[in-house]
């Protein structure tokens, strides 16, 4: 049995992007549809999507695609790219804080390039508002000099498609929203899609993994490839020192319980904002910012990065008050909800707890 030394709380089980993840996504990722997994009718509507334009000769309409992170935004882009025949230009919204940085990068795409921007939710005011015209009328207007001499001068850009990727929807200006002709949600993945995309990676990684093992990895990565492919990692490596190298449901079982992810996919930090929700604020309902400051996380990481999976799996609500638990989590405490009356002039019943 594998002595329990686990990861970091933050590391393992999180669908951003580690700095790991940046030196094996290139091999990982898939190039063509035909090795895409899951999304399917995402990927069929963007086939045809993709067909027509070709067969116009035009460029593709302006894609935008949204979900939580890990789930294939940057793949779909690149695979764009490729099934378009043409370049891609890779940047993010944090990084565009410059609208001479936009037009640089505009006035260098091909015909009918493809302009990937992750995070595009970030991008500031100014940078924004230059896009408007990029993306409508494939113009740029250009201001040169400063004070009485200056002037504007409009530059004319290749036809070109802006694929603009998301977790959060919500966060973009109506104007912005509306310039992209194709909308496209991701979701979740099922342990069967999963279960594909680790066979794929283990081939590529050349790891032996068996069936079962497999399964165990995929019924606790959230759902999504990019936990699922670093569980798969740092199986290997457990494997390859504590074991004879394959990955069965004993060494994958043992190697989940070191990362310290539970049966129901759950990690650390996914506990403490169970716990804090249950103990700390009753069931709620509570707001994200006091929700961060009780198990000392950043509200937007809380709400980006873990709050879906939980609402997905069915443990907290969101309100328009705030965040409740609800039933499964009690149980996974194993703790009951009591029904209280509230005082005279007060609507509905509080509910407040105890434990078994």
């Amino acid at each position: 049995m594998i002595e329990s030394t686990k990861q970091p709380i933050d590391k393992i089980n999180t669908p951003e992007k580690l700095e790991e993840d940046f030196l094996t996504d290139q091999s990982l990722r898939p190039s063509q549809f035909s090795d895409f997994v899951g999304q399917k009718e995402t990927v069929e509507n963007l086939k045809i999507y993709i067909q027509a334009a070709k067969q116009r000769g035009e460029a593709l309409d302006h894609v935008l695609l949204f979900g939580p992170p890990g789930l294939g935004k940057t793949t779909l882009a690149n695979i764009i790219a490729r099934e378009l025949g043409v370049n891609i230009k890779l940047s993010s919204g944090p990084v565009l804080d410059r609208a001479g940085d936009l037009a640089g990068i505009l006035t260098n795409l091909a015909e009918h390039d493809v302009f990937f921007i992750d995070e595009i939710h970030r991008l500031n005011s100014v940078v924004e508002e230059y896009l408007y015209s990029a993306m409508e009328d494939y113009t740029i207007d250009i201001m040169l000099d400063k004070g009485p001499s200056a002037r504007s001068i409009q530059l004319n850009l290749n036809p070109f498609t802006l694929v603009g990727a998301t977790t959060r929807l919500g966060n973009l200006t109506s104007p912005l929203r509306d310039r992209f002709g194709v909308v496209l949600r991701l979701d979740f993945y099922d342990e069967n899609e999963l279960l594909k995309i680790i066979r794929r990676s283990a081939s590529i990684l050349d790891v032996r993994i068996d069936e079962e093992g497999g399964h165990e990895i995929s019924r606790r990565s959230r759902g999504t490839p990019r936990v699922a492919n670093r569980i798969l990692r740092r199986a290997r490596d457990f494997a390859q020192v504590k074991s004879n190298g394959i990955i069965d449901i004993h060494m994958a079982k043992d190697s989940l319980d070191r990362l310290g992810i539970d049966e129901t996919g759950l990690d650390e930090m996914d506990r403490r904002i169970l716990d804090a929700l249950v103990n700390k604020f009753s069931g709620g309902p509570v707001g994200l910012d006091s929700l961060g400051v009780a198990i000392s996380e950043d509200a937007r990481t809380i709400g980006e990065v873990y709050e879906p999976y939980l609402i997905k799996e069915g443990f907290i609500q969101r309100t328009p008050r705030g965040r409740i638990a609800l039933e499964k989590t009690y149980l996974r405490l194993n703790v009951k909800p009591r029904v209280e009356k509230n005082p005279p002039g007060l609507a509905g019943n509080r509910p407040t707890l105890f434990e078994n």
